[in-house]
């Protein structure tokens, strides 16, 4: 079984920054491929970006290339996403999934784990 708990979200201003981190506990992070969703009010949950076990690769929504980077410490358990240039289309909870699996996948049926999500608000 694997916890998964993030941290990180709240109230920015357009433009500004947020890193969220999401951290694991009850297996080792290294042996999981890891990813970030996102749902909005009356919106379903989206997929934000997604890190293989290695770290090796990555991969983004297009809504957010360029903008957010997702990374890992294996050696910490924890998982980040580094959120810049924010819009107030940003404005979602966002959650930190987990799979046994060692590539990484777009999609929310693939994913066993999940944690209770961080709240993160885009607004001037």
């Amino acid at each position: 079984q694997v916890q998964l708990v993030e941290s990180g979200g709240g109230l920015v201003q357009p433009g500004g920054s947020l890193r969220l981190s999401c951290a694991a506990s009850g297996r080792t992070v290294s042996r999981l491929s890891m990813g970030w969703f996102r749902q909005a009010p009356g919106k379903e949950q989206e997929f934000v970006a997604g890190i293989s076990w290695t770290g090796l690769s990555t991969s983004y929504a297009d809504s957010v290339k360029g903008r957010f980077t997702i990374s890992r410490d294996n050696a910490k358990n924890t998982v980040y996403l580094q959120m810049n240039s924010l819009k107030p289309e940003d404005t979602a909870g966002y959650y930190c999934s987990a799979r046994s699996m060692s590539t990484v996948s777009r999609a929310r049926r693939d994913y066993e784990y999940w944690g209770q999500g961080t709240q993160v608000t885009v607004s001037s």
